[in-house]
């Protein structure tokens, strides 16, 4: 019986033991030393103020601030509506292109979809041109996705300048990508039982995608792009250290100027958006996808 399940149970001890050889050999390459986590000279003063801070965030000013500010709190929900703002923007268009993408790059779009259509010309279509579009297709998600939010901010920063849609477009097209590479895995991966009665029946190619396939994988679909979206949130108040008026902005001049207290005010704003982002995307899978 032991010699049964050897064989099973041998790949995985391979790869467990592969994997520790790696992050072995990942810690001693990075030069990684337990001792580097101790704070060095004043860091231990700098980290127990910096936490301390937190059992007490700033409701006002830690010191005058120049005549016609706004109170904190109001500079606080503005700067939280502002990273709103600009990761809905950007996730409404990611979402648009990633689901064009994501149809256009799964192999079940031209299996059961526009390619399955009889005809010459059709059949063409799968058997030659489909494959290169597939390929080329794949690749420019690849790029999208391959490089992260913060860089595509560097380069759109360089080429359109310190405005909102070069911010948008940051966000954007990295989670394009990264949404047209999760959908078009989701519909290739989804059962194929309701596709084959439709096709049994008789229903066209699209059909049979949009009918059979596409419910199937929806709700998957759905609550991935409900934490894309709060994955954007924290990608927009990121943003805020390259001059974009988001929580980052504000919070990166609070630290810089050691007011820890306004600090955590912006630091707590956020985890309270995410949190109530969270539960509120909770409620609408609930309602919505799991029905």
């Amino acid at each position: 019986m032991t010699a049964r399940f050897a064989p099973r149970r041998a790949p995985r001890a391979t790869l467990l033991a592969a994997l520790l050889l790696a992050g072995l050999l990942a810690w001693f390459g990075a030069g990684l030393h337990l001792g580097d986590l101790v704070p060095r000279g004043n860091g231990t003063a700098v980290l127990g103020e910096f936490c301390g801070a937190a059992l007490r965030p700033a409701l006002d000013y830690e010191v005058a601030p120049p005549p016609g500010s706004p109170p904190l709190l109001a500079k606080v929900l503005e700067a939280l509506r502002l990273t709103v703002v600009f990761a809905a923007a950007g996730m409404s268009l990611a979402l648009l292109l990633g689901t064009l993408l994501g149809f256009a790059t799964a192999t079940a779009w031209w299996s059961e979809g526009a390619g399955a259509r009889a005809g010459l010309g059709a059949r063409l279509l799968r058997r030659v041109g489909a494959p290169s579009l597939h390929v080329a297709l794949r690749g420019v998600i690849a790029v999208m996705r391959a490089v992260h939010e913060l860089l595509w901010a560097v380069l759109l920063l360089a080429a359109m300048g310190l405005n909102s849609f070069s911010a948008v477009c940051a966000i954007a097209i990295p989670y394009a990508g990264t949404l047209a590479k999760v959908f078009s895995d989701m519909l290739d991966e989804c059962p194929r039982t309701s596709a084959a009665a439709l096709r049994a029946s008789g229903a066209s190619g699209v059909q049979v995608f949009l009918f059979g396939l596409l419910p199937r994988a929806l709700p998957d679909m759905a609550a991935y792009a409900f934490y894309r979206f709060e994955c954007a949130v924290r990608s927009s108040a990121i943003l805020g250290f390259f001059g974009f008026p988001t929580l980052g902005y504000f919070l990166q001049l609070a630290f810089a100027n050691k007011h820890y207290r306004e600090t955590w005010s912006y630091l707590w704003a956020l985890i309270a958006l995410v949190v109530a982002l969270e539960v509120w995307s909770g409620a609408l899978r609930r309602k919505v996808v799991m029905r």
